[in-house]
């Protein structure tokens, strides 16, 4: 396996205990939601109060671990997202920071009651001086305006992700896959390369192998052997690109209308915004060719006649 990644065996409660304190620039949790979901280990059957003591147990430890520059992101579901806010600010005392909503476009359906269609994410700090590398995670803006920052806007706390369908080809044996793309922006946003992140529920490893991918030092516990050697064998496969993107990293400017500020942006945005993600970059040239190829054409004809008259 890659040195750089480590997937230890065993409950995270127990497995936290070999983590220094202050050693972690970044965790990334997403624990059992207690909704009877089968991870082949009878995790997610607590009772309410049970699952409020575990809830604060290993956030209490989380919090140790923590560097004073270190950010948490925890997945949670609707039963318990206020309690865990409570636990995060008022047990922890931790800093809060975003209430995120990743929306995906499909999900559970319900005859009575509106079928839910996000997660919540909640994003804590353990000081007010936290790593942000917003550079790193920017979206394409929709307009070029001369006062944009045309390396991008702030993505805002509504992210659109699709799932990991049972479909793709990264799918794996796991009921609760999140996609890279979404683990991606946080790492980007929260770490920076060389730096430990901590994923003390892997699951099926989506954070290890982002990491992987974006040179941070991760460290997964899973109490599943099967997820370990599943996620084992997910960090040997080769690299092709993350198996999500936010659909705004595909889309080009309008009023793009100066050829050299055009040309300029169009040969950064590949960098900026699609590195990770070789899947969407021929949906990226569809749309600068509908948007701007007969005016490219237009220019380039333009151009070459204005050599020809010149030589002539």
């Amino acid at each position: 396996m890659d040195k750089m990644i480590e997937i230890k065996n065993g409950d995270a409660l127990e497995l936290f205990k070999n983590i220094k304190d202050n050693s972690i620039d970044l965790i990334v949790a997403d624990p059992p939601y207690n909704l009877n979901k089968d991870y082949g280990n009878n995790s997610d059957t607590k009772s309410f109060e049970e699952y409020i003591k575990f809830t604060e147990d290993w956030t209490r430890e989380a919090k140790r671990v923590l560097k004073p520059t270190g950010t948490i992101y925890v997945f949670m579901g609707f039963r318990f997202i206020s309690y865990l806010y409570q636990i995060l600010e008022k047990s922890q005392k931790l800093n809060f920071n975003n209430w995120i909503c990743w929306y995906y476009t499909q999900g559970i359906g319900k005859k009575k009651g509106f079928s839910p269609r996000h997660d919540d994410i909640l994003m804590f700090t353990k000081t007010d001086k936290f790593t942000f590398n917003l550079d790193s995670i920017r979206v394409p803006q929709k307009f070029y305006r001369s006062v944009n920052n045309m390396r991008g806007a702030n993505p805002g706390d509504v992210w659109e992700f699709s799932h990991v369908h049972y479909c793709q080809e990264n799918r794996q044996n796991h009921p609760t896959q999140k996609p890279e793309g979404l683990i991606e922006r946080m790492v980007l946003a929260s770490s920076n390369e060389g730096d430990i992140v901590l994923d003390p529920f892997s699951g099926s490893g989506t954070t290890l192998r982002v990491c992987q991918q974006l040179n941070r030092k991760g460290i997964g516990f899973e109490l599943n052997q099967e997820y370990v050697l599943m996620t084992e064998e997910r960090l040997k496969m080769p690299f092709t690109g993350f198996d999500s993107i936010d659909p705004r990293m595909e889309r080009v400017p309008n009023d793009l209308n100066d050829p050299a500020i055009r040309e300029e942006y169009l040969l950064n945005h590949i960098e900026w915004f699609l590195k990770n993600h070789n899947g969407a970059k021929d949906i990226f040239y569809k749309e600068v060719e509908a948007k701007y190829g007969q005016k490219i054409a237009k220019e380039k004809s333009q151009k070459k006649t204005i050599q020809k008259s010149i030589f002539d």
